[in-house]
């Protein structure tokens, strides 16, 4: 399968909404079409997130990636979250995962990050195997706590 990856604009919403609205589905939450279409335009408006997409040669969304850019206080470094990682049922098992998350870092990086963190359930053995394949390492110092507002 040939595929492009690029950096996701507004314009790009019509081929972003159905992605992201899979990726929801896929964490147990409602389809709905018009709040992924509102989530993300308010993310572009405010330049809040970077996204990348993955299409075909006819311009199909085949996934995409959503960074958020954070800071560490401690390093005095800019970081991104890699927040979001969805690859259309359809077009999985091609190398369109490993390829988002190659050129998620190879952006991150040319915008100056220092690293990039992300997370996963536990109990994703196909997703953890992929990161570590691909030069990730689960941070051995550190546990994720999360208070609910």
């Amino acid at each position: 399968m040939s595929f492009q990856i690029r950096q996701a604009t507004v314009h790009d919403l019509d081929v972003l909404v159905p992605l992201f609205d899979g990726y929801r589905q896929f964490y147990m939450q409602p389809s709905d079409p018009a709040l992924a279409r509102a989530f993300l335009s308010e993310r572009f408006a405010h330049h809040q997130s970077l996204m990348l997409i993955a299409c075909d040669d006819q311009g199909n969304g085949l996934g995409f990636t959503q960074l958020y850019p954070l800071f560490s206080s401690v390093r005095a470094v800019r970081i991104y979250l890699l927040n979001d990682l969805f690859v259309a049922p359809d077009a999985r098992r091609r190398g369109v995962a490993s390829a988002l998350l190659e050129a998620s870092a190879e952006h991150a990086r040319a915008l100056g990050a220092a690293s990039l963190l992300l997370s996963t359930a536990i109990d994703n053995a196909p997703a953890q195997a992929l990161y570590e394949s691909l030069g990730w390492r689960r941070d051995p110092g550190f546990c994720e706590y999360r208070l609910v507002l």
